[in-house]
């Protein structure tokens, strides 16, 4: 399935929702506000983010605005292939901003949309699949040098457990854990994937939903709070991430191990 290249306004309504391919937004003109599984940031003008599948995300568009959205499923070629590597950009949420040559590679980019606007058919298909490449390509050797194995080194994985449960109200990202191991963002990323088979991102999700589930099972807690104390930006992103990964929500697991409490004080 190709690659495919939008050029939108965003609705000034909050919405959110989870789709089964990757995406990156870049703002063009105007404002919006995202938020990605808890990490929230403002995207303006030459800024954007990165929005890996199966991530909750809520956004709102601020005024008069413009954003380019590119929609990447798995199989895209700009992610399969020799292309492979790049799926590394997509490994957790973030925003980031456009340097000089960037900036520069995005006028070319929405130049060349301007002129194929209404047209369609395989070779509009194979040219939205070399911009996005050549995008995504620039990117990643941003966000994410090359790093030599031999550069690889263990991390105290019980140290940054320790650390993550006691920031965790906090709203971590994968750059404090970073920054607790004393390494680059990307260098971590390396280092924590060959050691645990995860992303950083996606072990601290579980940390995060694995101390949910605690308080709901063992606190009075409202649910608001508990998502307030585990990282989560409202309950609504907690419930989002809770059902998907435990297949129902929090409100569902509390009643029912409160229905079981109550069974076994029964004489």
């Amino acid at each position: 399935m190709p690659s495919a290249i939008r050029l939108i306004p965003l609705d000034n309504t909050t919405k959110h929702h989870a789709h089964d391919f990757h995406q990156i937004v870049i703002g063009l003109k105007g404002n919006a506000e995202f938020e990605i599984e808890g990490l929230g940031g403002s995207i303006a003008s030459l800024s954007g983010c990165i929005v890996p599948a199966n991530h909750v995300h809520y956004y709102e568009g601020i005024g008069e605005n413009h954003q380019l959205i590119l929609d990447l499923p798995l199989d895209a070629p700009a992610l399969t292939g020799p292309n492979h590597e790049l799926t590394r950009l997509f490994d957790a949420p973030r925003f980031f901003a456009l340097d000089e040559p960037l900036k520069l590679y995005m006028d070319f980019l929405t130049h060349e949309l301007a002129q194929s606007h209404g047209q369609s058919g395989p070779s509009q298909s194979v040219s939205g699949d070399m911009l996005a490449t050549t995008f995504l390509g620039c990117l990643h050797t941003r966000l994410h040098p090359h790093l030599p194995t031999r550069h690889s080194r263990r991390l105290d994985i019980k140290a940054l457990d320790r650390f993550i449960q006691h920031h965790l109200h906090k709203r971590l990202t994968v750059a404090d854990l970073a920054a607790e191991a004393c390494l680059s963002e990307a260098h971590f990323s390396e280092c924590f994937r060959t050691q645990t088979g995860l992303t950083p991102y996606q072990y601290l999700l579980q940390q995060r939903l694995g101390s949910a589930r605690y308080l709901l099972t063992t606190t009075r807690l409202p649910i608001s709070e508990v998502a307030a104390n585990t990282g989560f930006a409202n309950q609504s992103a907690l419930s989002h991430a809770f059902r998907r990964t435990y297949g129902q929500p929090p409100s569902e697991l509390r009643r029912t191990s409160t229905v079981s409490s109550h069974s076994l004080a029964i004489p």
